[in-house]
């Protein structure tokens, strides 16, 4: 293997090593679950690589900030051990989107969308906060699981679906987690 294909591909596998060591709890008799990718319906538009990254990167600050927050707020230890693992997670993909992204002269957002701003605005606000974390932690999940699903068997940059065939496995390992939650 050269040096420069180990430099590239190094964290790709950090990255699956990573994701592959946090623990998950099944219930009791459940099946083992199943990678189901999303599949594109025929009416939806391509996604660019400018608006994958836009949205993948508006995505992971939602993730990571309504995480921290729960960090702060959460009365529940499951749901600030989740909270862990979403920054570690979500840290780890925003960083390996954007390292390939800029490799196409793409740069992630540094802010979130106006949808996702909102919803951390009132998640911050909540009274009942364990509740609004989970609805709007799956909410969001689906959404990046669609996304990174369908950016991995449609997507345009050859660049950039591999970091989606990365992530599409993590967001299905969470959305799996927060049935727990």
């Amino acid at each position: 293997m050269s040096g420069l294909s180990f430099i590239r591909t190094a964290p790709l596998v950090a990255l699956l090593l990573a994701a592959g060591c946090a623990r998950e709890e099944q219930p009791r008799g459940a099946p083992p679950p199943s990678f189901r990718p999303a599949r594109p319906g025929p009416s939806r538009a391509a996604v660019t690589p400018a608006q994958y990254v836009s949205q993948a990167s508006s995505i992971d600050l939602f993730l990571i900030g309504a995480s921290e927050l729960a960090m702060r707020k959460s009365s529940r230890p499951r749901t600030r051990e989740f909270a862990v693992t979403e920054i570690t997670a979500h840290k780890g993909t925003s960083a390996q989107l954007s390292l390939e992204a800029r490799r196409l002269n793409l740069l992630p957002s540094a802010t979130l969308s106006a949808r996702h701003q909102a919803m951390l605005n009132e998640l911050e606000r909540s009274t009942d906060f364990d509740a609004l974390y989970r609805r709007d932690e799956l909410i969001v999940h689906q959404e990046a699981e669609a996304l990174h699903s369908r950016y991995a068997s449609t997507g345009s940059s050859p660049t950039l679906r591999p970091v989606a065939q990365l992530i599409a496995p993590i967001i299905e390992r969470h959305q799996r987690m927060l049935k727990y939650l």
